[in-house]
């Protein structure tokens, strides 16, 4: 049999993988409880981010159950569990960015999308501008109608890229929303996105596109950097279910 190319495990998979087995083998027994984020990863020598992505994508495949208040907690349906996430973790494991982990994204974005936005400060043309402002006013008008403002976040990001006057940066803030409509991200929103959240979010976007208008590369990076940061902040807040949309 001739030999096959070896993809490399993300790291939240192999911290996934870790823990399903401690399920399978009992040492996790169906109904208890799993030690606290902060202690699995100092247990595991790896940072709290790559445990919540590991715990999501066991949570996508049944294998635990987030409980209001209470925490994380092993299924009874670990068997059967283990043997849908072979699948879902061939699934994970391409090479798209739709697999990256959600939290990873964030902190890539923190340190690129900031730098974007100066050079969008710098050479925005007036259609650039009008299309940032429609991003926003998007984002306002899905917010006022209780929906999830996406369309209109996706739409405020790619403007700024597009205005950033630089064709690999667009592609690569592209691909960033390409993860940010996988599966592991759509998961991790049900968890910790709600209104006061966006709200907040909208606000920060508006001192970005402020920075922006006003032609201020400094003022623009720290915007998106202080943005980014609190998004970042938000996804890793305390576990806890989202009310029913």
């Amino acid at each position: 049999m001739p030999l096959q190319t070896v993809a490399p495990h993300r790291l939240y998979r192999q911290i996934a993988e870790q823990l399903r087995q401690l399920m399978v083998s009992g040492e996790f027994a169906p109904g208890s409880r799993l030690p606290a984020e902060r202690d699995l990863a100092l247990q595991l020598g790896v940072s709290r981010p790559s445990v919540r992505e590991a715990l999501i994508a066991l949570e996508m495949e049944g294998m635990i159950e987030v409980r209001t208040g209470s925490g994380i907690y092993v299924q009874q349906v670990v068997h059967t569990s283990a043997r849908s996430g072979m699948a879902l973790d061939a699934e994970l494991d391409a090479d798209t960015p739709a697999n990256w982990g959600p939290l990873e994204v964030m902190s890539a974005r923190i340190l690129v999308e900031a730098e974007v936005a100066a050079l969008a400060a710098a050479h925005a043309q007036k259609s650039h501008i009008k299309a940032i402002q429609t991003g926003l006013k998007k984002m306002q008008r899905e917010a006022a109608r209780d929906e999830v403002p996406r369309q209109g976040d996706e739409a405020f990001h790619q403007a700024i890229a597009l205005a950033c006057g630089n064709s690999v940066l667009l592609d690569t803030v592209q691909r960033y929303w390409q993860a940010r409509h996988g599966p592991l991200f759509e998961r991790l929103g049900d968890h910790f996105e709600r209104p006061e959240s966006w709200q907040a979010a909208i606000e920060e976007h508006q001192a970005v596109m402020h920075a922006i208008e006003a032609r201020d590369s400094s003022a623009a990076r720290k915007a998106m950097q202080k943005h980014l940061k609190q998004a970042h902040k938000r996804y890793s807040a305390s576990w806890r279910r989202a009310p029913a949309r």
